[in-house]
């Protein structure tokens, strides 16, 4: 009876699915082409079925390829955990932490906290995943998330740090350009920086005085970063976090008493990986740097 296939005889399935080709995945994993080659003959080999057919783009993959892929993910996301996890012993401050967090979090807010980290904790190194999607803990996509919505999944360690108040601000120079709003409705005479195609979660803006939509928006992404770097350009009006904007200077409060809202803030990770001294250092340290952060963030929008 023959063998299951290896681990990297998926690995190079996954690198030729992800890739497209027979080059680009040779490039990922630093293997010669013609090995690629061989990896996915004997994966067909072994699982009885054609993988790819070739197209004048490349590689096409056929609908079992496509049923196997997240599969194969998820065994490349376990080898990853388990080489996270083999990088040092549970009890040294020392190893591999891949922390999660969305893209302005990861931009805006995490950079000096991780620092701090690293000056104590000089042999932990860190992996920073950015992403608004939600990854998966319990599948150990990352070790530890900063989450700013309540977590939904059950098995984890989560502990609530507050809330920030977010408002709206406007360059300086736009608003000179513009003028300031002084009422909701003067909203509609100036361009509003917001979503394209994914809306913030209802339970976020529900407390509102006005109804949040797509049209409303002279600009429309979806990417938080390019949002921020609009409203520093001067594009227009925008929903920010206090201290993210403070931290340009030219960016100015507008309806401050009329348009806020709170936005959680979560440090989240795996109940069974608390024992591990290098997660739980990160994990705490991220507690008390955010806690910091948030209080800060009240304080200066003079909120409880």
């Amino acid at each position: 009876m023959a063998s299951d296939p290896s681990w990297e005889l998926w690995r190079s399935f996954l690198s030729v699915l992800e890739a497209g080709s027979l080059s680009g995945a040779a490039r990922q994993l630093a293997l010669a082409q013609p090995t690629l080659g061989r990896h996915v003959e004997a994966l067909e080999a072994a699982l009885g079925t054609a993988l790819f057919t070739r197209s004048p783009g490349g590689l096409k993959p056929t609908e079992a390829a496509l049923t196997l892929r997240p599969h194969a993910q998820a065994m490349a996301l376990a080898a990853e955990a388990l080489v996270r996890t083999a990088s040092a012993g549970a009890g040294e401050a020392s190893g591999v932490v891949r922390l999660t967090a969305s893209d302005i979090v990861g931009v805006e807010v995490l950079p000096p906290m991780l620092t701090a980290f690293r000056e104590r904790h000089p042999s932990i190194d860190i992996e920073l995943a950015l992403s608004n999607a939600q990854q998966d803990l319990l599948r150990l996509d990352a070790d530890i998330a900063v989450r700013m919505a309540r977590p939904t999944q059950s098995a984890l360690l989560a502990q609530r740090i507050g809330s920030v108040r977010l408002g709206l601000y406007g360059h300086r120079d736009y608003l000179a350009r513009r003028g300031e709003p002084q009422t909701l409705a003067d909203l509609a005479g100036h361009a509003i920086i917001g979503f394209d195609r994914i809306p913030p979660p209802p339970s976020l803006i529900a407390g509102l005085p006005l109804e949040i939509t797509r049209e409303a928006f002279g600009l429309r992404t979806d990417n938080d970063l390019a949002q921020i770097a609009a409203l520093r350009a001067g594009f227009g009006l925008c929903a920010a976090q206090p201290l993210i904007a403070e931290r340009t200077g030219d960016l100015v409060p507008v309806l401050r008493d009329v348009f806020a809202f709170d936005l959680e803030v979560w440090v989240v990770m795996h109940e069974d990986l608390k024992s591990i001294r290098r997660l739980r250092l990160l994990f705490d340290h991220l507690v008390e740097s955010l806690r910091d952060y948030v209080a800060r963030s009240r304080r200066l929008t003079g909120s409880a």
